[in-house]
């Protein structure tokens, strides 16, 4: 055959075979996708790793180990965590990706080697999954050591003590000799650690801990600790260990250029290999950070508020925190979440007819504002301590519609339909030296406030979870609970006020009397839709607060004549009565026309087609919702994969701050332009479900709003989180500090 023709065809060839290859796509061979070792590290330890390809990974619940070795019956491996996946096979899951390390502890009989067999099950990223995998080793075992067990307080004694000068061979070296502890200035901004451990001495990894003391304006940024020998300790279960050497850099976060004295302080404890351990062991050494040059400082890391707040919690003084707590329940008691208390503390003033004085309404208001800020440390404690939001648990249907259904009564008591008075047995037992105590109204009025705190007002801020934060992670209820109580009574100011003046705001008798009481009876209604508007569809609601408009305005003769000789009085109720029919009429034009919102009724509505109104209409954010865990870890795993940021908001139907962030901010053109990039996410914690206790649980949250930012790494933005109502200018700025 000519040259030149078998070149050809071992060119043709070649490119053929490439090309085959290239369009084939082969999966990996199983032992080239999961790469499996087997060791002894001791005479009682085995180590199992897996080297796993790109784009493959393990199931954790699918790896066993078998022995083989009569003498070793039984084999106890310490899995690491993994990753949690959702398998459409297997469900929620935990699989391991690039490499795998199982220590695997055994009892020794005295043999010399064991059999291991090792089962494990593997997938590829493409859907695709390998049958099930065995691998049989025999691994030979190291000699153990005849170490007679010692009583721990005997081991405790020998590590602290030096033995018998005649018995030179059993000493132990000092803790100072068998492990050194050195540290040095690596750069402006990293420092570097060692022990240099003696021969047959070895350190735990889990029991050391570097901290810096005297060292303002300077922290230990996140660093990596090699990773030991495993070990199963008789003291401590599951261990790693360190050998002859321990080193690695510690990174430094600075906010100052200059030169700088600092401490560092290192806790460690270690044992000999022949048994005796010492007792814990802390080391400070001074050093002297240098002056940085041509590099800007490391600013510390943004706190969010509620952060900040439980910074303060642990620093300041008593009088300063509640001092602190105070004005921010101040704060909180111009938001949303306190208006619908105040006609409830008006209808129980108002229900006391002429009797009232200016001094009983304030008792009646202190009883109320006391009794609901005890509520809100009782349960707020209790929340923080036990990781339930006991106001989430108050927001079920059954108990919404409950209320809902008093607050109903009270009105119908207040347009005069019937008298509500406790039976004369319980007066006679309440009753006190006063006529205008005997019928326990001021029991009532604390009844009232605390069910109010827990059913009216279920809000969270920044300040209530700063103060829940702290309590659940320092235990420390009594410092906690004085802040809650300041916050209540700030609360509660507003409240005092209106106590303090009914006196002289609210009639004595006579027919205004009974006009201020229907009024009241109104607002009562009021406030029994607007908690039904929790559990109710949203164009109930509105019909809903339709009728209570029409039907009051037909009482205030809006739709009847004046009489010629009418006071001014009359017509200016008239002329209220006629506004409250028309926009009354305008919420049922609005339910008939698909709205929702009642401040809103004619949102979209336009003289052309319906088509041209559901174009104009203003909608929200559209967010896809998350019900579990698993499920927010794909999907920020998959925002991450596209170099997406995440923003997962936390919502509730019985959320006041939420449903305002829904109808005001994100329907903003300017904050939809800024998410425009963003992920949405959202978490509907409603119902209070296992999964939704969980989701709050993960992220530290006693309940919504809460909205949460993740960036690269999968990682949560912590210093952005916004905890309560933020309008749209504020929510933007927001935005605007995440993106930088």
């Amino acid at each position: 055959m000519p040259p030149l023709k078998i070149i050809f065809l071992c060119l043709f060839s070649l490119i053929t075979d490439s090309a085959v290859a290239l369009t084939n796509d082969e999966l990996l061979p199983p032992e080239q996708a999961f790469k499996i070792f087997a060791k002894a590290v001791a005479s009682d330890q085995l180590e199992v790793s897996w080297d796993i390809a790109e784009g493959y990974y393990l199931y954790r619940n699918k790896i066993n180990f078998e022995s083989k070795t009569e003498q070793i019956p039984t084999l106890t491996p310490a899995f690491p965590p993994g990753e949690t996946k959702h398998d459409e096979f297997f469900g929620d899951v935990v699989i391991y990706r690039n490499a795998l390390k199982v220590p695997v502890s055994l009892k020794q009989n005295g043999t010399s080697s064991i059999q291991l067999q090792v089962h494990y099950h593997g997938c590829t990223d493409k859907g695709i999954c390998y049958p099930p995998l065995s691998k049989t080793f025999d691994i030979a075992l190291p000699a153990a050591t005849s170490i007679a067990k010692a009583n721990p307080f005997l081991r405790l004694a020998k590590g602290i003590s030096v033995f018998n000068s005649n018995q030179a061979s059993d000493e132990l070296l000092p803790p100072e000799q068998a492990f050194q502890f050195f540290a040095s200035v690596k750069d402006t901004n990293t420092l570097h650690v060692n022990w240099e451990i003696a021969k047959d001495y070895y350190l735990y990894r889990e029991k050391v801990e570097l901290e810096l003391i005297d060292a303002a304006g300077v922290k230990i940024g996140d660093y990596s600790m090699p990773r030991g020998t495993p070990k199963h300790d008789e003291a401590f279960g599951q261990v790693e260990i360190f050998h002859n050497e321990l080193d690695f850099d510690l990174p430094l976060i600075r906010t100052s250029s200059s030169a700088q004295a600092i401490t560092l302080q290192a806790k460690y404890q270690g044992c000999a290999d022949r048994g005796v351990c010492y007792p814990p062991m802390t080391k400070k050494i001074a050093l002297e950070l240098p002056v940085m040059r041509g590099t800007a400082p490391t600013p510390l890391p943004a706190l969010s508020e509620q952060d900040q707040i439980v910074q303060s919690l642990q620093h300041d003084s008593l009088a300063m925190t509640l001092v602190s707590f105070f004005g921010f329940g101040l704060l909180l008691s111009l938001t949303p979440c306190i208006f619908p208390m105040i006609p409830i503390l008006s209808g129980i003033i108002v229900g006391h007819g002429n009797h009232i004085t200016t001094t009983r309404a304030f008792l009646l208001s202190l009883s109320y504002v006391i009794a609901s800020a005890l509520t809100y440390t009782a349960f707020g404690i209790l929340a923080a301590l036990f990781g339930s939001n006991l106001q989430a648990t108050f927001q079920q249907p059954w108990i919404i519609g409950l209320f809902s259904a008093i607050f109903v009564l009270l009105s119908l008591s207040m347009f005069g339909f019937y008298n509500l008075e406790l039976p004369n047995s319980i007066k006679t037992r309440l009753h006190n030296s006063s006529v205008r105590h005997q019928d326990g109204s001021l029991w009532g009025a604390a009844i009232m406030g605390s069910l109010s705190s827990l059913i009216v007002g279920p809000c969270v801020a920044a300040p209530l979870a700063g103060a829940l934060i702290y309590i659940g992670q320092t235990g420390n209820a009594v410092l906690g609970g004085c802040a809650l109580f300041a916050m209540g009574l700030g609360m509660g100011v507003p409240l005092l006020l209106l106590g303090a003046s009914a006196g002289k705001l609210l009639p004595k008798a006579g027919g205004w009397l009974n006009s201020t009481k229907a009024v009241f009876g109104v607002i009562m209604l009021a406030v029994a839709v607007w908690m039904l508007s929790r559990i109710l569809p949203p164009a109930v609601t509105l019909l809903l607060w339709a009728m209570l408009l029409i039907l009051p305005a037909i009482y205030l003769n809006a739709i009847d004549p004046l009489p010629a000789n009418s006071s001014g009085w009359r017509k200016l109720w008239k002329g209220l009565g006629l506004m409250m029919l028309a926009y009354g009429l305008l919420l049922l034009v609005g339910f008939s026309i698909g709205n929702s919102n009642p401040l809103k009724p004619l949102q979209g509505f336009t003289l052309g087609n319906a088509q041209a109104n559901t174009e104009t209409k203003k909608e929200g954010l559209v967010f896809t919702r998350v019900s579990s865990l698993a499920e927010l870890e794909a999907r920020i795993q998959q925002a991450q994969a596209n170099h997406q940021t995440v923003m997962l908001d936390f919502y509730a139907d019985w959320c006041i701050s939420c449903k305002e962030m829904e109808a005001y901010t994100f329907t903003d053109p300017k904050v939809k332009q800024a998410l425009a990039n963003f992920v949405l996410l959202q978490a509907d914690v409603t119902k209070n479900s296992e999964d939704d206790k969980a989701l709050l649980a993960k992220f530290k949250l006693i309940g919504p709003p809460a909205i949460l930012f993740f960036g690269p790494g999968n990682q949560e933005n912590t210093a952005h989180r916004v905890i309560g109502y933020q309008d749209a200018e504020t929510f933007i700025k927001t935005l605007q500090q995440v993106r930088s």
